[in-house]
């Protein structure tokens, strides 16, 4: 799953939620350098070079990293575990809806190697949150589309509950390295507006729904189209972007 994204790159660059410009800001703050691990389509990479930042990409599937070289980020092909950095190392390291693809002792190990001291690591997480009856639709219909599928959307009552564990996690990877100061846990709450065809567009970016055949795939969007039609076509959600953030000592 972890590199199926790239099946679809124009479609996921412009369908996923962009980053608060808090939190942009505060990872500008460490220093112009920044290494962005799962660099994708160079989302936040283009943000912070909005921010005046130099940011290299560390991304596995080569579809997306093409993507991010069209827009003038510069990315390495390469697990951030196997990624050589050489000589290279940088004001702040981080991670936008990646760090959980990345076995977190090794990438904190890693991290240490390319940070300056005082550096930044920062790892967050957007908490995707449907209205109930659409999140119910879209979970009884991916179920039936994909009956063996190891993953239960109808467990995922509360997404802000998978990702809290992703974070403790990272905490865990950074602990178990050393070298780092007390994480600072970061949250940034904002209102999302979703009309039928803008939910459609970005649901086959989900890593769930990435490798469905198309007829799977239009079945699972028919039923979860018609929860939006029964709200009147739009929705609006409050959601976070979530994350952990910490200095090198």
């Amino acid at each position: 799953m972890a590199e199926s994204f790239g099946v679809d790159p124009e479609r996921y660059d412009r369908t996923r939620p962009r980053y608060p410009a808090e939190l942009v800001s505060r990872i500008a703050a460490a220093g112009p350098d920044v290494l962005d691990v799962g660099t994708g389509t160079g989302i936040v990479a283009r943000q912070l070079r909005a921010a005046g930042c130099a940011v290299l990409g560390v991304e596995p599937d080569a579809r997306m990293a093409a993507f991010a070289r069209t827009t003038g980020i510069p990315v390495d092909i390469a697990t951030f575990e196997t990624w050589e950095p050489a000589d290279r190392d940088f004001d702040a390291v981080i991670a936008a809806q990646a760090w959980h693809w990345v076995d977190p002792a090794v990438g904190a190990r890693k991290v240490l190697r390319v940070l300056r001291p005082n550096g930044l690591f920062a790892v967050f997480w957007h908490v995707f949150q449907l209205p109930p009856a659409v999140a119910e639709a879209f979970a009884d219909a991916y179920h039936r589309a994909v009956p063996d599928s190891p993953v239960d959307l109808r467990a995922a009552a509360s997404p802000a509950d998978a990702y809290q564990a992703m974070i403790t996690a990272a905490a865990d990877g950074l602990r178990d390295a050393g070298g780092f100061g007390t994480p600072e846990r970061w949250r940034f709450d904002h209102e999302e507006h979703y009309t039928r065809d803008q939910l459609l567009d970005l649901l086959p970016t989900q890593g769930t729904l990435t490798r469905l055949p198309a007829d799977r795939l239009a079945a699972v969007l028919d039923e979860v189209g018609a929860a939006v039609d029964a709200l009147g076509g739009t929705f609006t959600t409050n959601e976070s972007t979530v994350g952990l953030a910490v200095r090198r000592l």
